[in-house]
């Protein structure tokens, strides 16, 4: 590192330490509150007020959104409250920011009181239609999402809504069970065809049995459970990547960080009553499975062969708890995809395997011309590792051995790559030019600060795309972004994620004013401290990075990313950094003018088309028939289409890639690594947007 780039990282590590002195004075100055939940929530109002980039005034529009925001979350479905209920509430919708500043929790506490008369009406009515045999003749249908339902009139149609409600878990519950049955029966034929009737009555008796298991988790939960949520909606407000830990929920996110545990690899999050995905852990088992993705709702969780387990409205770490398990036992999630459909992922359990979250190449032939390919799943960093890997370090050493080969061409992929090290995507970026600004970093006030790439080697300048998705974020796009502004390389794919901030945990017990050691533990809070900026002057925020040459994307059509949070930060422009465009011997407009000609004729890629209008229309669909025929009709429909998409990938050979030969010795030197790389490639030669991606790259000669 030179010294201008050391003096321009001390001081961004200036800036962190600056606002923690400013947390820790601020905080100090706090009076001994009375309760615990006082204090913390002074801590918290404080932290954001001090530190956060773009802190939000605590008033009466403050307050509205905290009190939409609690009741939406708390009762998501609109199943609880009735209309008289949340009228008799609305005395408090401009007034929380007032209960705030005193301390006081009024709107919380009678909130929680209303609400737990409510779900003890709502568990007496939940259980009246299972009481007898259903009848799927009626032409009824259910509305499910939240946002488009209003609260019940009143109890008699609170008690209906509820009935239909569980109506539509039996009918689920009997489809898959009638599937399961067909499936067997074609299979053997000396399977026991259970009548219509019998499905019922056991539909019945499991839904009857994950009813009872729901009303008793929430039957479980403590005021400090209430209150994280209420605590959270307030930190969420602030901008979605701010939020509070309670203790146990902190202690989970470090074990996801440092990949201790043996699970599936996938971070959780609690919001709007779902489990949601946050991202896939690079390297870890439902990483190399593949089907689970980023914003994916877990629904249910099954161990093997086991009955599922419904983990609606269940803490998250109740789910955690469920989903974790030894090395080599599976666990089945149930997930609701963002198109809507449902899908049972089989996931074996395993460790973090760190060996392929590294960056990775391959050769693809095409012709008589050879493509370089890297993959990098993230942006890692030795973090005082004798020994520990560089990502930069990494991708420099495969640049080298494809440089090696001959290559026409580099890849360099960056889909799913939700980040990471801010310093090693400046390196990366670096290595594709002579030295220069690569990124921005904004603090919540002063003068930005230019990261620059101060080596005046380029190790490899010869023609490069970069792939990005949906789930390219933060320092993928930071790359992506340099590239594209000094039009050094084509970005090819799909619009990435959008997020261009920067946060930081401080644990609240360290600002405290404790009467006691025995103390329970008050939690840490991440903060949005910091923004990312292009060399251009524009923010990544929101708008992310978009690619020179767009492809299909089944998910095009479905509303994504940070600009879909009603709280993200918004979007804004600073003043360019110092740089020029390199000089390049590529058309964009020629390559996008022939890649739109290619993927308008390709059969896979009309196919991808034609899935991003259908889950477009699947994504609006959440009212539901609940006539058997109409029901069972409609699945059937939809697992038709599914098939028919399943085409898109059918050719196993469409990509001519293997492996370096300087590699070989160190692929082959066991068999988990033989059977890691094999799926790898499996996975590459079916890939129809590194097929575009590698024609691309033959034609910016």
């Amino acid at each position: 590192m030179s010294s201008i780039h050391k003096k321009r990282f001390t001081r961004i590590l200036l800036v962190v330490s600056l606002l923690l002195c400013i947390l820790y004075f601020s905080f100090a100055r706090l009076r001994t509150p009375e309760t615990d939940n006082q204090q913390l929530l002074g801590l918290i109002i404080r932290g954001f007020s001090e530190v956060h980039y773009a802190p939000q005034p605590v008033d009466d529009s403050f307050s509205e959104k905290i009190f939409l925001e609690f009741l939406m979350r708390i009762d998501f479905n609109k199943k609880a409250f009735t209309k008289q209920d949340v009228i008799s509430l609305d005395q408090y919708r401009k007034t929380i920011d007032d209960q705030i500043n005193a301390g006081s929790f009024e709107f919380f506490n009678e909130v929680m009181k209303i609400y737990k008369e409510r779900m003890n009406q709502a568990y007496r009515y939940s259980k009246l239609p299972l009481e007898s045999p259903i009848s799927f003749d009626i032409e009824e249908n259910l509305e499910t999402d939240g946002e488009k339902l209003s609260y019940a009139a009143d109890s008699n149609a609170l008690k209906d809504e509820w009935r239909k409600y569980m109506k539509l878990q039996v009918l689920q519950q009997l489809n898959d069970e009638e599937e399961r049955q067909q499936k067997a029966k074609a299979k053997s034929d000396t399977v026991k065809i259970k009548s219509f009737e019998q499905l019922e009555s056991e539909s019945r008796a499991k839904v009857n049995k994950s009813n009872e298991e729901f009303f008793s988790r929430v039957s479980e939960l403590e005021e400090n459970d209430w209150m994280a949520i209420y605590l959270n909606c307030i930190s969420n407000i602030e901008d979605p990547h701010s939020e509070y830990f309670p203790p146990v929920q902190k202690q989970n996110f470090d074990i996801q960080l440092s990949g201790q545990l043996e699970g599936i690899g996938a971070q959780l999050q609690q919001r709007d009553g779902d489990i949601k995905i946050m991202n896939i852990v690079p390297g870890s088992a439902s990483w190399r499975e593949g089907q689970l993705k980023a914003n994916d709702v877990i629904l249910k969780v099954a161990q093997g062969n086991q009955e599922p387990v419904n983990v609606e409205g269940m803490r998250l770490d109740k789910a955690i708890q469920l989903i974790r398990g030894k090395k080599g036992t599976e666990v089945r999630l149930t997930v609701k995809k963002p198109d809507g459909s449902i899908l049972t992922v089989p996931i074996i359990r395993d460790i973090v395997v760190l060996e392929a979250t590294y960056a990775q190449s391959a050769i693809i032939n095409s012709g008589e011309s050879k493509i370089g390919y890297i993959r990098l799943p993230e942006f890692y960093l030795p973090m005082g590792q004798e020994g520990g890997r560089s990502s930069a370090a990494d991708v420099e050493k495969e640049l080298k051995k494809l440089k090696a080969e001959g290559v026409a061409g580099i890849i360099l992929d960056l889909r799913d790559n939700g980040g990471g090290s801010l310093q090693e995507a400046v390196k990366i970026g670096g290595l594709f030019i002579s030295q220069g600004p690569v990124v921005q970093v904004r603090p919540r006030s002063g003068k930005p600060n230019v990261m620059y790439d101060s080596d005046p080697s380029v190790v490899y300048d010869g023609p490069l795309t970069i792939m990005v998705n949906g789930s390219s974020a933060s320092a993928s796009e930071i790359v992506a972004a340099a590239m594209q502004d000094y039009h050094r390389g084509v970005i090819i794919g799909s619009n990435t994620f959008g997020k261009g901030t920067v946060q930081n945990i401080f644990n609240l017990d360290n600002f405290a004013s404790r009467s006691a050691n025995g103390a329970p533990a008050l939690g840490s809070l991440k903060i949005t401290i910091q923004k990312f900026y292009r060399i251009n002057g524009n923010a990544t925020q929101l708008k992310g990075v978009i690619p020179d040459v767009i492809l299909p994307d089944p998910y095009a059509e479905i509303p994504s990313g940070e600009k879909e949070d009603k709280y993200a930060i918004g979007w804004d422009e600073i003043t360019k950094a110092g740089y020029e465009s390199l000089r390049t011997n590529f058309d964009i407009a020629s390559l996008k003018v022939h890649s739109e000609k290619r993927t308008s004729s390709s059969t896979p890629f009309q196919l991808i088309d034609e899935q991003a209008n259908d889950y477009k229309l699947r994504s609006k669909q959440s009212s539901y028939s609940l006539n058997y025929k109409k029901f069972s009709e409609h699945q059937k429909e939809l697992d038709a289409k599914q098939k028919k998409y399943d085409a898109i990938t059918a050719d196993t050979a469409l990509v001519a890639i293997s492996n370096l030969m300087v590699d070989m010795a160190k692929v082959n030197s066991d068999s988990t690594r033989v059977e890691r790389n094999n799926q790898f490639l499996k996975n590459l030669r079916k890939d129809v947007y590194l097929d575009e991606a590698a024609k691309i790259v033959l034609e910016m000669q």
